[in-house]
């Protein structure tokens, strides 16, 4: 997996004419970090599983999610979480997320900007096959959510700390960003909030990979 750097700075969080949970927009302060550019492989994960010897996700035997350069999915939050730690990794957090989605692009609608990519997908596509942003990141909307660190909680912006916010202490979902391909419409804004229950795992979850910056 390649990682970029994300500097450090502040960066405006949410969107105004999105749901609740992504009101009010916020200024957020974001410490420097390192954020893979796509999301985690079959590949990657394969890797994973010889040397760890983990029982292997649901959809790991189903043709149309087997090809090595598509995203792993059917991910739980623990699954995620753990194969980010063998991968001296971590799971971003939303504002993490958010800011390196963004990539400097304050107030777009999409990581790339503000046009709508035509056509959709009927299974993940290979990484790497959407639109880029700023920061060479791809796959940030269309293809599939993206396991967060964070408890989820609709009203969090409300009250969410000005410097490196990580969510609320507990909850019962986790938050999960990035546009799906098994919507209806997979191009979901960057500023997008998703949840699912920790134990769930879905077709159209998986997992991009944060490291410290050194």
């Amino acid at each position: 997996m390649d990682f970029v750097y994300v500097p450090a700075g502040p960066f405006s969080m949410g969107w105004e004419a999105g749901h609740p949970c992504e009101r009010p927009v916020h200024e957020v302060w974001v410490d420097a970090f390192r954020v893979a550019t796509t999301p985690a492989t079959n590949a990657d994960y394969a890797r994973y599983l010889a040397a760890t010897g983990a029982p292997t996700p649901r959809f790991w035997h189903d043709p149309a999610f087997a090809d090595p350069r598509q995203p792993v999915v059917g991910l739980s939050w623990d699954q995620a979480a753990a194969f980010a730690r063998w991968a001296d990794a971590r799971l971003p957090t939303e504002a993490e997320w958010e800011k390196a989605a963004r990539g400097g692009l304050d107030g777009a609608r999409y990581p790339w900007g503000d046009a709508r990519p035509a056509g959709t997908f009927d299974r993940p596509p290979r990484v790497g096959e959407t639109p880029a942003n700023p920061l060479g990141l791809t796959d940030l909307s269309g293809v599939c959510h993206e396991w967060c660190a964070d408890w989820f909680d609709d009203g969090y912006y409300g009250g969410s700390t000005a410097r490196n916010p990580s969510g609320p202490a507990a909850g019962a979902r986790r938050a999960s960003r990035g546009g799906a391909w098994r919507h209806a419409d997979p191009w979901s804004p960057v500023a997008h909030r998703s949840s699912l229950p920790p134990h769930l795992c879905y077709s159209d979850y998986g997992v991009r990979l944060a490291r410290d910056a050194e």
